[in-house]
């Protein structure tokens, strides 16, 4: 089963997606999957810009989840950063690897995908 959402990159799209998710993959749904979600949102609103179209997909459910977010700006591509201990961003795609058991980035005609899995 695959939830599907296409929604607008927006800060106030943060709670909506992680209660998607969370409805997704049911009571024993997966925490770390809500906050990378919301990792890979924030990356798009700071790097292609608030507004940009994009499209959640969650398959599985708790044993085995992919989460993906796709937008339209394939020449942007996410790069992990080292933070400074005062740096007040910088450490989403840092979180992600650390709870994801892998992520990666995927290209297609005129988008890109960044995918995490549990």
């Amino acid at each position: 089963m695959t939830l599907t959402v296409r929604l607008l990159a927006v800060p106030q799209a943060a709670p909506m997606v992680r209660h998607a998710v969370r409805e997704h993959l049911g009571p024993d749904g997966h925490p770390d999957a809500e906050l990378c979600v919301t990792e890979l949102l924030a990356n798009v609103i700071a790097h292609v810009g608030p507004g940009t179209p994009v499209t959640l997909r969650v398959t599985g459910r708790a044993t085995r989840t992919r989460v993906e977010l796709t937008d339209p700006a394939p020449g942007v591509r996410p790069v992990p950063r080292c933070a400074d201990e005062g740096d007040e961003s910088g450490r989403g795609l840092a979180l992600v690897d650390a709870l994801a058991v892998r992520w990666g980035v995927t290209h297609g005609p005129g988008s890109k995908t960044v995918w995490c899995e549990f």
